[in-house]
């Protein structure tokens, strides 16, 4: 069992079985438990979390609509509806149990709801696992607009236990990959070195590869744990990223991760052209990037349609588009400003790297 302590909760890595999460529940017994679940982990994951620790069988389940566009205030505003009509107490107990969209979700709601409840986190996918799940941000979207509403509270704890990650398909695993390969590009030339060939799931689900990215998080974190600074780094990719999120929610969706690694090559294309990072450097993050994630092509509107989307960024400031950008693999600048045409010509690039690809 690995355990990375921070100020206001802990990561525990390894079997849940083996890890302080029964004692957790005893400190409960007299208060009642919540699990938040979604369509998806309802299905692959609440049957062997209620089999396997007797407390759960007292424990109301509600769920959540499958999906980024249901991540809304009417859904939440359902949810505080049931905590309601149960007689839940700011003192009870929320488990959110499932990917990015659920703990994003369950710890807004917790932290809302009678001014604030006591959540933990069981990620269900590398990507909640990795990224997701920690960092005491919580949220939710409005208007297409990723996470403009939200808090920033902590879980109690939370939990890593890769045995829920067997139900999920590649895709899914690779969606935690792109958060991993930022992480290394952003603190860890070492980690950068070790991942950035990859390309099996059993490979990225170790749990020494896990424990190495979420150090770099909570470290980070622990410095700026309100994003005053520092933290800003870990935004790396997410500028553009996000806005082709937004842009594809209402057409055909991509996944967070897969958005993450588009725009982190598009980022990188930014770092580039700014000389922080060497041509070389560039073309060995395209390629690794390329390698495991499919480009996307983007006509002129398009491309006006998503720079639309980046001034909508929370990190902006003055009406100016801020950015992380990479200063050589393993170091990261942020509160960079980036024009529209920098980010319309990398954004262009990815279209010819998907022209390429076909």
């Amino acid at each position: 069992m690995k355990v990375i302590e921070a100020q206001e909760y802990s990561v525990e890595i390894g079997p849940l079985e083996e890890s302080s999460f029964v004692e957790l529940l005893q400190t409960y017994r007299e208060h009642k438990l919540i699990i938040l679940v979604d369509e998806n982990t309802h299905d692959c994951c609440l049957e062997y979390l209620l089999t396997s620790f007797e407390e759960l069988e007292r424990a109301e389940i509600i769920l959540l609509p499958v999906g980024e566009e249901n991540k809304v205030m009417e859904v939440c505003f359902q949810v505080w509806q049931a905590f309601t009509e149960y007689g839940f107490s700011r003192k009870d107990l929320v488990i959110n149990v499932g990917g990015g969209v659920v703990t994003d979700m369950g710890g807004f709601i917790a932290s809302i709801f009678k001014r604030g409840m006591n959540f933990i986190n069981i990620p269900t996918t590398l990507l909640g696992m990795v990224d997701a799940s920690m960092g005491g941000k919580t949220g939710i979207d409005m208007d297409q607009y990723k996470n403009q509403l939200g808090t920033f509270c902590h879980p109690q704890k939370i939990y890593i236990d890769t045995k829920l990650l067997e139900t999920l398909p590649a895709e899914e695993i690779f969606n935690g990959y792109a958060e991993m390969l930022k992480h290394a590009l952003i603190r860890d030339k070492n980690l950068w070195n070790q991942i950035k060939t990859i390309h099996s799931e059993e490979e990225l689900i170790q749990e020494e590869v896990i424990h190495a990215s979420v150090k770099i998080k909570t470290d980070i974190i622990e410095l700026d744990p309100k994003e005053g600074g520092l933290r800003k780094i870990l935004n790396f990719g997410h500028t553009i990223g996000h806005a082709l999120e937004s842009y594809f929610l209402d057409k055909t969706p991509i996944s967070h991760g897969h958005a993450v690694a588009l725009g982190m090559c598009a980022e990188s294309f930014i770092s580039w052209k700014q000389n922080r990072i060497s041509k070389e450097e560039f073309l060995e993050i395209e390629q690794t990037i390329t390698s495991s994630f499919p480009m996307i092509t983007l006509e002129a509107d398009d491309v006006q349609k998503v720079i639309e989307f980046m001034y909508q960024d929370k990190k902006n400031e003055s009406g100016k588009i801020l950015c992380s950008l990479l200063n050589g693999i393993g170091n990261c600048d942020y509160n960079i400003s980036i024009s529209e045409k920098e980010s319309g010509d990398a954004l262009f690039h990815l279209s010819l790297l998907a022209g390429r690809a076909n």
